[in-house]
């Protein structure tokens, strides 16, 4: 009884995360875009306009939930759960400290790879139960930009995959870090097992892993739909993509998805490459800054604040490039980031026989 109590306090206190997230995120989004682009952002709705988005969920919590007479009624109102969950569950094997993981799963990261995909099966859901051909028009273009763009993240994982030898996610944290079990090396030469901080990431241990960094995060964007990824959402051919008809709670459910994606992804690349939840302070002599600063509290700390730094640079992006065309799109896949992956997964190969 007790580990079922457990395991639903654990699944109560990730989705409040996910919607504290999605609050902070859509807050911070406007106040970084305004910033960009030398405008206040919200400003009225509480100190800084930071009641802005509660306001926004409580207006949408009291819309009417509309489904158009042609539309698939089930698919229609399944899809943003759907879409949800399958983001939401990814969460369950990400580590945040030391000891501290809600599920410690030995394939985490085939898991939350199958699981994230699910949720293009929600986008077709939510585009062919609307009836409506903005929307399928976006959930095909979805379909196709994040089925195309996993081939060069799962690549760039691959690369990370074969120098830790492993696919449990909190191994692989371990592994970059003075808690490390086994000599770690910065990029392939110097023994840095004792010294730890951002020397051991594994982004500095091999440095083709930078490049594979650069790609799965490229790849992020593209699967989380963000510019300028974000041609299923083309305001001004499709509206509003696959969740043009969608009302409510329905639509707060899709953008919830949208931005705990975003953590998702961007914790993910901190875990694989940057990391994860280990100090960026090395010991130096006497004094061991990594050795303090490595714990429980400081290691939800760092996860959280690398997390946040990524987030912050995809609100950049969105805010600062244009968004591509279909067929650059799909050329920046196929032509250039898949081969550069496809290379960086051969280079951890013959790194980890030679140089390891």
């Amino acid at each position: 009884m007790n580990t079922y109590l457990i395991y639903f306090i654990v699944a109560i206190g990730l989705f409040s995360f996910s919607a504290f997230f999605a609050l902070f995120g859509v807050y911070a989004e406007r106040k970084i875009s305004a910033f960009i682009q030398d405008r206040l952002g919200p400003t009225e709705t509480g100190k800084f306009g930071s009641l802005q988005t509660l306001a926004d969920i409580l207006k949408m919590i009291q819309k009417e939930l509309i489904i158009p007479a042609a539309a698939d009624k089930w698919l229609f109102m399944l899809a943003p759960a759907v879409i949800f969950i399958a983001v939401y569950m990814g969460f369950a094997a990400l580590p945040w400290a030391p000891g501290l993981i809600p599920s410690k799963i030995n394939l985490g990261i085939y898991y939350i790879f199958a699981i994230i995909s699910v949720e293009t099966l929600g986008i077709l859901m939510a585009g062919w139960g609307s009836n409506n051909k903005y929307s399928i028009l976006g959930a095909m273009r979805s379909a196709a930009q994040i089925i195309s763009y996993e081939i060069p993240a799962g690549f760039a994982i691959i690369s990370v995959v074969m120098i830790a030898q492993t696919l449990n996610l909190q191994d692989v944290a371990m592994q970059q870090g003075i808690l490390a079990t086994e000599k770690i090396k910065f990029a392939g030469f110097w023994d840095v097992s004792g010294i730890g901080g951002l020397f051991s990431w594994n982004i500095f241990r091999a440095p083709h892993l930078i490049i594979a960094f650069v790609i799965y995060f490229i790849a992020s964007l593209a699967e989380s739909n963000r510019a300028p990824f974000d041609i299923p959402e083309a305001e001004s051919e499709l509206v509003a993509g696959f969740h043009t008809e969608f009302t409510g709670i329905r639509f707060a459910l899709v953008f919830l998805a949208e931005y705990s994606m975003m953590f998702l992804v961007s914790m993910i690349g901190v875990i694989l490459f940057l990391g994860a939840w280990n100090t960026p302070l090395p010991n130096i002599g006497p004094v061991h800054l990594a050795t303090w600063t490595t714990g429980m509290a400081w290691g939800i700390l760092w996860v959280s604040l690398k997390t946040l730094a990524l987030v912050a640079v995809q609100m950049w992006i969105r805010w600062t490039l244009p968004r591509f065309r279909v067929d650059q799109l799909m050329d920046l896949c196929w032509k250039v980031l898949t081969p550069l992956a496809f290379a960086c997964m051969l280079i951890s190969g013959v790194w980890r026989l030679w140089l390891m």
